[in-house]
């Protein structure tokens, strides 16, 4: 085709010599495809994205929820196998052996709420005196003047907040006595998992059978 010789008139010709009805249907074709685009980025590409993110945030959870539960189960089985163990030195006094074990008894507690104890350090023991009693050098005491013993025990404990909370509270439900005299918490610094640190002194007791 000699594109020299192509006149306006002879385009104009032809086009004329299209069919009306094809030019219509090409148009609505045409018009159609563009509405669906439109529609498509406009309306559907935004919800699909959103189920989408919905989705993924649904088996997130349900995956979560499997290891909840399964964290669940192996800790009542931890404590059904521990709880024998907390009845048995579960007595008013502390003895020496007790005592001297104490880092094994408190890491059962601890063990149970996930948490870990990084340092026991058991100090002399202090008598405390009966009633009536004059307060004296120690090595004039007669063990007759002494009605127990406090031992004084720094430690320090990591883990979640929540699992040291629990922690102390099956501490308080059992028949030793103890008390936390000093404590202070600290936040772990960049630490994802939320833990935090416990410092502190509590108190043990014994009898003077023991520790006299």
């Amino acid at each position: 085709m000699d594109l020299n010789n192509i006149k306006l008139e002879d385009i104009s010709a032809k086009l004329k010599a299209i069919d009306k009805k094809t030019l219509i249907k090409f148009g609505i074709g045409f018009g159609a495809i563009l509405i669906f685009l439109i529609g498509y980025y406009v309306i559907l590409n935004p919800i699909v994205k959103n189920k989408k993110a919905l989705y993924e945030d649904k088996v997130l959870k349900e995956n979560e929820i499997v290891q909840f539960e399964n964290e669940i189960i192996l800790n009542k089985k931890r404590i059904k196998k521990l709880e024998p163990e907390f009845k048995e030195t579960s007595t008013l006094f502390h003895s020496k052996a007790e005592v001297e074990g104490l880092y094994q008894s408190l890491s059962r507690y601890a063990g149970v709420n996930g948490l870990t104890i990084s340092k026991i350090q058991k100090k002399k023991p202090k008598p405390v005196l009966k009633a009536g009693v004059t307060q004296q050098a120690e090595d004039l005491l007669k063990k007759t003047d002494i009605s127990y013993y406090k031992i004084p025990v720094e430690y320090e404990i990591k883990g979640n907040f929540l699992g040291y909370i629990k922690f102390k509270r099956a501490i308080s439900k059992s028949k030793k006595m103890l008390n936390f005299d000093k404590e202070t918490i600290s936040v772990v610094q960049n630490d994802t998992t939320g833990a935090v640190i416990a410092k502190g002194e509590l108190t043990i007791v014994g009898v003077p059978d023991e520790f006299f």
